[in-house]
């Protein structure tokens, strides 16, 4: 499994007046090799996002797709660009599904 790490800073008010992050992670399921995304609520706004995918090659190729979306969908939602915290290999895990 390979993994994604981001902090995104978002203009809150501007986030709940627009339907664009849910069309967002509509587009990033649908991807091949998307395994899932944990999203931790940091406050005022900011959020750490986990992307999960099954290689770094399907997240690789989810980029031609994705990363025009990110550009039409998150970018005018946000207060600072996405900062990229680090990409690797998942080499520990114990997620359980819920119920």
């Amino acid at each position: 499994m390979f993994a994604i790490v981001r902090l995104n800073s978002f203009d809150q008010i501007k986030v709940a007046a627009s339907p664009a992050l849910e069309q967002f992670d509509q587009i990033h399921r649908t991807q091949p090799g998307y395994v899932g995304t944990v999203v931790v609520d940091l406050q005022a706004g900011r959020r750490l996002v986990l992307n999960l995918w099954q290689s770094e090659e399907y997240s690789a190729a989810a980029l031609s797709v994705l990363g025009p979306e990110v550009g039409r969908l998150l970018e005018p939602l946000m207060s600072h660009p996405s900062e990229l915290v680090g990409a690797g290999t998942v080499i520990s895990t114990d997620l359980v599904p819920s119920p």
